[in-house]
């Protein structure tokens, strides 16, 4: 009696520790591989202006360790993920919102976005060495040539494909509008947050 006591102590301590999938964790943690290049950090995006105080990307537990596998099936390819935007405070979904209010290609704040949620990811294919792989549109591209059936160059077609597929394969779906975004299939249980990035993990 003593051992299956013991026992159930331990499982129930270590039930109690368990990872929380909901939980916000740092990217790099997770998949240190993965490059990371947030241009809302910086004023080269499309409101000229550094929206987010740390170039750390954050994601919900489930999404990030998914997107580890993504890493490892491209790595086995001589390929890999370059990470442009993850988990996005709610505060900052209203300046994009008060600049584009078109849900093609920004959620209402009213309703909240996949990233304030944060279960969507902006991302693309590199090589070995970090550079870009030819895609139909720059990042941010407000316009149909950017949706994910958009026509383009054979080489860009390919390397969108390749995208799809392999964010398919481990549960992230494409936004039809944007080549670049994945939502992580079971967002819906989450609810929209408002953290300041320098408050997480506090």
């Amino acid at each position: 009696m003593r051992h299956a006591a013991f026992l159930l102590v331990l499982l129930l301590t270590a039930a109690a520790h368990a990872a929380d999938p909901g939980e916000l964790v740092e990217l790099r943690k997770i998949a240190p591989s993965i490059l990371v290049e947030l241009p809302y950090a910086t004023a080269a995006n499309f409101t000229k202006q550094a929206v987010y105080k740390t170039e750390k990307c954050f994601l919900r537990r489930f999404a990030a360790e998914r997107l580890a596998e993504v890493q490892k099936d491209l790595e086995a390819m001589g390929l890999g993920l370059k990470v442009w935007d993850g988990y996005r405070p709610l505060s900052v979904q209203k300046q994009f919102w008060a600049l584009v209010p078109d849900e093609r290609y920004v959620a209402s704040p009213v309703k909240g976005s996949r990233h304030n949620r944060g279960a969507a990811v902006d991302l693309t294919l590199v090589d070995r060495q970090g550079k870009e792989l030819e895609m139909p549109t720059k990042f941010d591209d407000f316009t149909p040539a950017a949706s994910s059936d958009a026509p383009c160059s054979p080489r860009a077609a390919e390397n969108r494909a390749l995208l799809l597929r392999v964010m398919t394969k481990h549960s992230f779906r494409n936004l039809p509008t944007e080549w670049w975004h994945y939502d992580a299939i079971g967002w819906e249980k989450y609810e929209v947050l408002d953290i300041p990035f320098e408050a997480i993990g506090k």
